[in-house]
């Protein structure tokens, strides 16, 4: 009898060869339980009825089983850093951490709506140790995929999941396929000179901002809990020299697919062509239904979508003033959701120079090169896709590349003209928000609070050049000297809505301008507290952040719309986490 070479590691490791490995959750192993009665169904492993609430693991289909049968995997099993070729993935366990390990927080939308759990699991020890890489699902093979990459616009080689590991795959009651990621779960052949682990401060980060950008209508990765060690990790936040001892966290984070750019450019640069196309055609059909599979030019149809899709996330980035940090080509999704958090910052006072990441010294990532950069990692994303084309198909694609500037600029305007509140088209709006946008970065206006104020003010609070108070942003914009023409000409094109007025343009404008983003300082806050084991403020974000656009007393309380505290312009975020 033939065995795939994944199922002699995993009986391996499930017959206890693997000293140090995460155990089998339970006996049952992730397969429903059998039903009662002699006429009873019986599913078969793996499709197992979604049904919502469930309180434990024991009977929770998920399972790696569609990526083990479509790809290759790793032929080497020894966990060790090495280059790897001709595979996707290498089997990989979690590292389970030595101390206690503490559950900081849960997602209850993504255990509920996405992972079709009760909320009440979060109190079992077995979701704790499964959320913290203590124990795994049985017949979930945990991996660790295989990618490359362009960095900071130089080719890097051989990436990789260096401290994450796909733990399995699961279909909800609606139909949708999540893929679960540990991250900080410990060292995989793709560590490089890494120690497969993350820190508390950066973890905080990451479990909030992917909630927070989910809220605010971005597409993202989701976070479904955030756990903490007290296993000492070392870093050195701002590569000074100053290295200090930081806590071990790890984040459970979901994505319909964890596929990057750097999947496709990897097998391209190594000549893995064969397995460059099974893994083409497994993407497209798992998450591009509009494309044929017998259409000789879907790979072209596969192309146009991240293009365009590319284009509407920069801009929707652009829109709540939200900078990456690190648009490198191993950090951009192929179905254009926004993935791997780290030195991400979200704009305070308009500054199209603004760079959250202090390692980013030739300032590539500023938020206004973000564009620049999609174009530059379709580009590489174009140039891995090339060996795969006929001459007619690499034509076209270089046209369609082309086309990236115009559905950017297009989309970018159409965001911003509903941040305005403008309706239907008029030939000066491209110039009413550029003009906006020049006052704000002259008078250093904060951007978010300056489109809310906008949101907020009346007509005739504006015409009259009475600016509130409470409104100070827009009392820093009313600074500038031609404020009162921007007024006077966005009065003017407010008045050319059809159909509207002032009481639907506030409400209109208050569900697209939100009162509140993860601004760094918040999460420098929280942060600090929970590094003393008060989490209160992670808790307190992650509920403000989920109504981002509904005033709410707690965060007014917290201070979460005035103007950001004087300490908060010394904040630093980098690379290190």
């Amino acid at each position: 009898m033939w065995w795939p070479p994944w199922l002699a590691a995993w009986l391996a490791w499930a017959c206890g060869a693997g000293a140090g490995r995460p155990a089998p959750l339970c006996g049952s192993g992730g397969l429903c339980r059998a039903p009662p009665g002699p006429n009873a169904s019986h599913p078969a492993p793996g499709h197992c009825p979604r049904q919502r609430g469930a309180a434990e693991l024991c009977a929770w289909p998920l399972s790696s089983q569609s990526l083990l049968d479509t790809f290759p995997v790793d032929a080497i099993q020894e966990n060790y850093v090495r280059n790897v070729r001709n595979c996707i993935f290498s089997i990989v366990y979690p590292t389970p951490f030595k101390s206690r390990v503490h559950l900081v927080a849960v997602s209850k939308e993504v255990l509920e709506n996405i992972l079709d759990l009760d909320i009440s699991v979060k109190g079992t020890s077995d979701f704790l140790q499964f959320v913290s890489g203590g124990k795994v699902i049985l017949w979930s093979v945990p991996l660790a995929h295989r990618y490359g990459g362009h960095q900071f616009g130089s080719w890097a080689g051989q990436l990789g999941d260096g401290r994450a590991h796909l733990i399995g795959v699961y279909t909800n009651r609606h139909g949708e396929r999540w893929e679960l990621q540990l991250k900080g779960s410990g060292k995989t052949p793709y560590s490089r000179n890494g120690d497969g682990r993350a820190v508390l401060r950066s973890s905080v980060r990451e479990f909030l901002c992917s909630e927070a950008m989910h809220y605010l209508g971005i597409p993202t990765s989701r976070a479904a809990s955030l756990v903490v060690s007290d296993d000492d990790v070392w870093r050195d936040q701002f590569y000074n020299g100053n290295i200090k001892k930081e806590r071990g966290a790890i984040v459970l984070r979901l994505a319909k697919s964890w596929f990057r750019i750097g999947s496709l450019e990897i097998l391209a640069h190594s000549g893995e062509l064969d397995l460059q196309r099974r893994l083409l055609d497994f993407i497209i059909q798992e998450h591009f239904p509009s494309i044929a599979m017998n259409d000789s030019n879907r790979y072209l149809e596969f192309f146009s979508t991240v293009v365009s899709e590319t284009a509407n996330l920069v801009a929707l980035w652009m829109s709540v003033g939200f900078a990456h940090g690190v648009c490198n080509t191993d950090n951009f999704s192929l179905l254009s959701i926004t993935i791997d958090y780290g030195p991400f910052g979200f704009m305070e006072s308009y500054d199209p120079n603004f760079v959250p990441n202090t390692s980013d010294d030739e300032r590539r990532y500023k938020i206004g090169n973000q564009a620049n950069v999609g174009l530059f990692n379709l580009s590489k994303l174009l140039q891995a896709l090339k060996p795969l084309l006929d001459p007619r198909q690499k034509q076209l694609a270089s046209q369609i590349l082309e086309g990236y500037g115009e559905r950017y600029y297009s989309r970018f305007t159409e965001l911003f003209k509903t941040k305005l509140g403008v309706l239907g088209e008029n030939e000066d709006d491209n110039y009413l928000i550029a003009f906006l946008l020049k006052l704000m970065e002259d008078t250093k206006a904060d951007f978010t609070m300056t489109f809310r104020q906008l949101s907020e003010i009346t007509e005739d609070q504006l015409k009259e050049l009475h600016i509130p108070e409470e409104f100070w942003a827009l009392q820093d914009l009313g600074k500038h000297k031609l404020f009162s023409e921007w007024v006077t000409m966005y009065l003017l094109r407010l008045n050319r809505n059809k159909g509207d007025s002032d009481t639907k343009r506030r409400t209109r404008m208050t569900t697209v301008n939100p009162r509140y983003i993860l601004r760094n300082w918040m999460a420098e806050s929280a942060v600090q507290k929970a590094n003393l084991n008060d989490f209160s403020e992670v808790h307190l974000l992650q509920q403000i952040l989920q109504h981002p656009f509904q005033r709410q007393q707690a965060a007014e309380k917290a201070g979460y719309s005035l103007r950001p505290p004087a300490w908060a312009k010394d904040l630093k975020v980098s690379c290190s986490s």
